[in-house]
């Protein structure tokens, strides 16, 4: 059985997934029989051949019915997953056309502040190109969740990707009109040091910490304060605590652009932005040069000018 369970899949067992597939849809070997054009016998047979090559009990079987166990619910969505990518990919090879799925993966913050407001555009300019958005602050493996394409902003791309540059950024605080009038920010930035900063500290990695406020005072030659402030994973978060008058944030100016036009905040220091060394850009497998990636990339190039 050890053997067995440390086995990769092979070709051979591939050819009996199929059969396990149209059982485990229809959790009934009868009806699997049916649609196979073959015996219960002979579905059970390969079936049981497949559990032992595999070292996994897919199937608990009783008199009248058989279910999946948890490991065969497990091994079933997997494998209709990968087949449903799989004729999804088939059909856009077919159809050399913009349509099908397309999947990107975003950092939280530039998905909520930049990209989602704009999808209006891309579905108006490609209907027939179906987009799923997932967000999070790790480096997404793309071989092995499906995505096809994902926004970063940081120095560079973990490898192997391919990936192009999309935009630059520069941060400088921002708050409410309120907190800067409360505060006196905009008489002099040295009372910053009687204020909450908020932080982004997974501005460019897991561990920014307090990076930006930091660069950005030591550039500008201001105290920070004493205390570390409120610290947040995503630096959405704080921007809207500084639009609800907690504090200070360090504000990316792509980020922040609309919410400063509508006055929702200020930058109470003006033009005191510093240029970041790390960029937004996009990063896909390599080879991978498809229509709909190559469609969404452009336009994302096109909004970003």
């Amino acid at each position: 059985m050890t053997d067995a369970q440390n086995r990769l899949l092979n070709g051979w067992q591939l050819s009996k997934m199929y059969t396990f597939e149209v059982a485990a849809r229809h959790e009934s070997f009868a009806l699997a029989a049916a649609e196979l054009s073959l015996s219960p016998s002979a579905v059970s047979h390969r079936i049981n051949l497949l559990e032992e090559e595999l070292g996994i009990k897919l199937f608990v079987r009783s008199h009248r019915k058989v279910e999946l166990t948890q490991e065969g619910k497990r091994v079933y969505w997997t494998l209709k997953a990968s087949l449903d990518t799989l004729n999804q990919e088939i059909l856009d090879i077919k159809n050399q056309a913009l349509s099908g799925t397309l999947t990107v993966y975003s950092r939280p913050s530039i998905a909520q502040c930049w990209l989602v407001p704009m999808l209006g555009d891309f579905t108006r300019r490609y209907p027939s190109i179906s987009l799923t958005l997932l967000t999070g602050n790790d480096y997404v493996i793309m071989q092995r969740t499906g995505v096809d394409l994902a926004l970063y902003f940081d120095d560079t791309p973990p490898n192997p990707l391919s990936h192009e540059f999309l935009m630059d950024e520069a941060i400088f605080p921002v708050c409410s009109p309120e907190y800067a009038q409360e505060r006196e920010l905009l008489k002099d930035p040295q009372n910053l040091s009687y204020c909450t900063l908020l932080h982004d500290r997974q501005a460019w990695s897991n561990d920014s910490g307090t990076d930006e406020w930091s660069s950005w005072a030591q550039q500008f030659a201001v105290n920070m304060p004493p205390s570390s402030g409120i610290g947040f994973d995503r630096s959405d978060l704080a921007i809207i605590a500084a639009m609800n008058h907690v504090g200070v944030a360090m504000g990316r100016k792509r980020l922040v652009q609309k919410r400063l036009e509508r006055g929702e905040l200020i930058a109470p220091f003006g033009e005191q932005a510093l240029k970041c060394h790390q960029h937004y850009y996009v990063a896909t497998l390599p080879g991978r040069q498809w229509p709909k990636i190559d469609a969404f990339i452009g336009w994302l190039k096109a909004m970003a000018s």
